[in-house]
C-alpha cells in the first residue's frame, strides 16, 4: 500500500488492481495476509480477487471470502464449514494479563481486541480515527475468543515489560511502536502453512511479500520472500528478493516482471 498521513488513507494503486485480477485470471491464486482488523482490510478485499484473507497478524483467517461478510467475521460465530479459523484465546484470560501489565505500569496504554472492538484504557482515536473502542478497567470484558492484547509503552519500559509477558503468550512488535501479545499460533508463518494445506499449493510455489519485522517468518516460509526497498532493514537482510518501494507499486512491478506482464 502507499502511504498517506492516516493509517485510513493508506491505498493501493489501480496499476496493483488491474496486475492482481491478471493473474488471477491466469490460475494464480491470490491472498491477503495483513495485521489490519476487519474493519479496515475488508475495503481491499472487496476490490482484489481474495482466494484466502488473513487478518490480525493471523488470529483471524477466512478460506472463503467470496461467503463471509463483515457482520460474519466480527460476529465471533464459527461458521460449520469450517472457512473461518479463529487463534485466539478467551477474553477472561486476556483482562488477568492486563490487569497483571497494568500493576506494574499503572499508566500504560493497553487493550484487547476482540471481533472488531477495541475494549482499552486510552482513546484509540489517537491512532486510528474510525475503529470502534470502548473504555474497560478490564473486569467488563465480555466472554468471547479475543484476537490480541495491544501494548503502546514507552521506550524504556520495554524492557521490564518484556519480562512480564506470561509464556502462553507471543509478543510481535509492529512499526516499532506496538506491541501484540497473540497466541503462539497466530502469526503469518502458521497462517501461510495452513492456506496451503487447504489450497493444494506446495510452500516452494509460494512468494510472499512484506516490510515489517512482523513479516519475517513468512517470508523465510515462503518459496520466495520478497521485501519491499524501504522495508524494515532486518527485513532487507533475510529476503530473497528486493523489490522497489511501496510507493512506486513495488509488489505490482514485481509481477509484472516475473509474469511478464506488459501494462
Amino acid at each position: 500500500m502507499h502511504d498517506a498521513d492516516t493509517f485510513e488513507g493508506r491505498f493501493i494503486t489501480q496499476n496493483t488492481i488491474d496486475t492482481i485480477m491478471r493473474l488471477h485470471d491466469r490460475g494464480v491464486k491470490f491472498a491477503i495476509a495483513t495485521a489490519r482488523p476487519v474493519s479496515t482490510a475488508t475495503y481491499f478485499v472487496e476490490r482484489l480477487p481474495v482466494d484466502a484473507c488473513v487478518y490480525l497478524n493471523g488470529a483471524l483467517l477466512d478460506l472463503d471470502p467470496e461467503n463471509s461478510s463483515p457482520s460474519l467475521l466480527t460476529s465471533g460465530v464459527i461458521p460449520e464449514d469450517g472457512h473461518l479459523i479463529k487463534v485466539g484465546f478467551s477474553s477472561k484470560r486476556a483482562c488477568e494479563v492486563c490487569r497483571f501489565i497494568l500493576k506494574r505500569f499503572p499508566g500504560i496504554r493497553i487493550g484487547i481486541v476482540m471481533n472488531d472492538i477495541r475494549y482499552t484504557n486510552f482513546d484509540v482515536r489517537e491512532l486510528w480515527k474510525t475503529q470502534t473502542f470502548r473504555y474497560t478497567d478490564f473486569t467488563d470484558v465480555p466472554e468471547g475468543i479475543a484476537d490480541k492484547i495491544i501494548i503502546l509503552p514507552e521506550p524504556e519500559q520495554w524492557h521490564e515489560l518484556r519480562s512480564l509477558i506470561p509464556p502462553d503468550f507471543s509478543v510481535s512488535i509492529s512499526e516499532g511502536v506496538m506491541w501484540m501479545l497473540m497466541n503462539p499460533q497466530a502469526n503469518k508463518e502458521h497462517a501461510l502453512n495452513l492456506l496451503c494445506e487447504r489450497l493444494n499449493i506446495p510452500l516452494t510455489a509460494t512468494a510472499s511479500f512484506g516490510d515489517d519485522l512482523i513479516d519475517i517468518d513468512m517470508l523465510k516460509q515462503s518459496g520466495t520472500g520478497v521485501a519491499v526497498a524501504n522495508a524494515n532493514p532486518e527485513v532487507l537482510t533475510i529476503a530473497d528478493e528486493i523489490c522497489r518501494p511501496n510507493n512506486e507499486d513495488g509488489v505490482a512491478r514485481w509481477l509484472q516482471q516475473k509474469f511478464n506482464l506488459a501494462m
